[in-house]
């Protein structure tokens, strides 16, 4: 029929009520014929986050330091560190300020008889018990430590290890491949493992280069032509995409002739140059390192001293909290946001290592000693937990010393939010994602996704447990996928809503 000119369609509806409609299936499907095509070119470029496991962290030594057992020497080093200057939890609690540290005891037995009631509070009672969380972040912090210290570690072959004669770099790069051979062997070496060798830059290319050349060759022949699980090469200081691209050659040499699979070499970058956020013409290249890794790209660390020194920072005030370096973090995530590509902070500088050693130490020496340590704690702490605020669940650890701090910043920062999270999620769910206002908090699809992702987090990283996902409604299956819209698609489906 023709109305005030123009035509308009009716249609019957499966309810038997008539709609109007403007648009023919025919004008619709071709527009959308050619929208498909643009659509799934932007998701092969943005595919999502990584479904994967992340590490919360990578610690990076130097390639001459490097064994098979590091990483449960580190465990052993930071327990004795913890027991050391922080034998119980209240005293864990009140040097990292974690909520209610003054409502704990300090008498040893008073935190023992505390311990020991907590320990037994059933599941129900712990939202409402004040020293619950300090309590639940001591007991995982000393049950990783013991069970996987370090989740990955970085050989390497750059800053941690400095400029020495090739002979010498030379020789550390086949006793290195040596000890990762024997940790394969053994199973002593952590769940994600790598190399950093020096940067492609015109000084030293050829050093890097050969450094990897030397460490594969050894690693190969004495390992069965086999890689660790999860084996990076992290390429730093990149500026130029033709650094990428070297690499990559250099890669595709290596598997042809030491008859690896295609791409079985992967890489990760390091953001610790301006060149890296902006290039002379106005553009951030980000997106183009990752194009010309050719799909090897598999993680971005930030350099935060390298990066601060660049924008001309003094050392006195470089640091991870300082505002330019949540600039770079804010310029990376908007650039590869939703490709896939893990990101990583940088580390404290801070070590807690007590000035003063041996077995017969003064009051004073020992009070030193802990006040030193003490602030080390507190600043990584704050350090990693503002990277967690910023959506960076990965950073650096230098020292053993350092791994108490990481993993109480990384479990506080989830255990404290587990309780409002399950339950504004739950609720959200059962309302089918229509708005709700859980106390004074509006939540929309947005919100929905967010805390979806809260607890995809706090689950990769350990700070919960699979039977803790199940108060939030969702099945495990549901939260791995990732998606809160499907999710949301597949119960319409089940639940007969089409």
């Amino acid at each position: 029929m023709q109305q005030w000119g123009v035509w308009i369609r009716i249609r019957a509806t499966a309810g038997g009520v008539e709609m109007k409609t403007l648009l023919a299936a025919s004008e619709t499907e071709r527009i959308f014929s050619e929208l498909r095509e643009a659509n799934l070119a932007f998701a092969r470029t943005y595919p999502g986050e990584h479904p994967e496991r992340q590490p919360v962290h990578t610690v990076y030594g130097g390639a001459n330091l490097f064994k098979a057992d590091t990483a449960a020497r580190m465990g052993r080093m930071a327990l004795a560190s913890l027991d050391a200057y922080a034998p119980d939890f209240a005293t864990f609690a009140r040097v990292l300020e974690l909520p209610a540290p003054y409502a704990l005891p300090t008498r040893a037995g008073d935190v023992a008889a505390l311990g020991a009631r907590l320990a037994g509070l059933e599941p129900a009672k712990r939202t409402g018990d004040p020293v619950w969380l300090a309590y639940a972040v001591y007991e995982k912090v000393r049950r990783k430590l013991a069970v996987e210290p370090v989740e990955d570690f970085r050989i390497d072959f750059e800053d941690g290890y400095g400029n020495r004669s090739d002979e010498e770099e030379d020789a550390t790069a086949v006793a290195a491949a040596h000890e990762v051979a024997v940790g394969m062997r053994d199973g002593t070496l952590p769940p994600f493992i790598g190399i950093r060798i020096k940067p492609f830059t015109e000084d030293l290319k050829d050093r890097g280069a050969r450094t990897l050349d030397i460490f594969l060759a050894a690693l190969l022949a004495e390992s069965g032509n086999t890689l660790p699980s999860n084996f990076v090469v992290m390429l730093p200081k990149i500026t130029i995409a033709a650094q990428v691209v070297a690499l990559v050659r250099l890669f595709e040499i290596i598997e042809r002739k030491a008859g690896l699979p295609a791409r079985a070499l992967k890489m990760e970058m390091m953001v610790e140059t301006t060149q890296a956020m902006m290039t002379d013409d106005g553009r951030n290249p980000l997106m183009e390192f990752v194009r010309a890794s050719e799909g090897r790209m598999v993680s971005a660390a930030f350099g935060t001293y390298d990066y601060t020194a660049a924008c001309n920072i003094t050392a006195r005030y470089q640091s991870m909290g300082h505002p330019v370096c949540d600039f770079a973090h804010h310029m990376t995530r908007v650039a590869l946001g939703g490709t896939g590509i893990r990101f990583a902070d940088g580390a404290t500088n801070v070590m807690p290592v007590g000035p003063h050693r041996g077995e017969k130490l003064t009051f004073e020496q020992e009070a030193e000693n802990h006040k030193v340590v003490y602030r080390a704690w507190k600043m990584a702490y704050d350090h990693i937990r503002h990277s967690l605020y910023n959506g960076f669940y990965q950073g650096w650890d230098l020292n053993p010393g350092q791994l108490p701090a990481r993993y109480a910043a990384v479990y506080a920062f989830f255990l404290e939010s587990y309780d409002e999270a399950a339950s504004r999620l739950r609720l959200f769910v059962e309302k089918s994602a229509r708005v709700t206002l859980t106390g004074d908090i509006f939540d929309d699809a947005a919100t929905g996704q967010g805390l979806l992702n809260y607890f995809l987090a706090a689950l990769n990283c350990g700070a919960i447990t699979e039977e803790d996902t199940k108060a939030t409604g969702l099945t495990l299956a549901e939260i791995r996928s990732r998606s809160f819209f499907t999710i949301l698609r597949d119960r319409r489906v089940a639940g007969g809503g089409g």
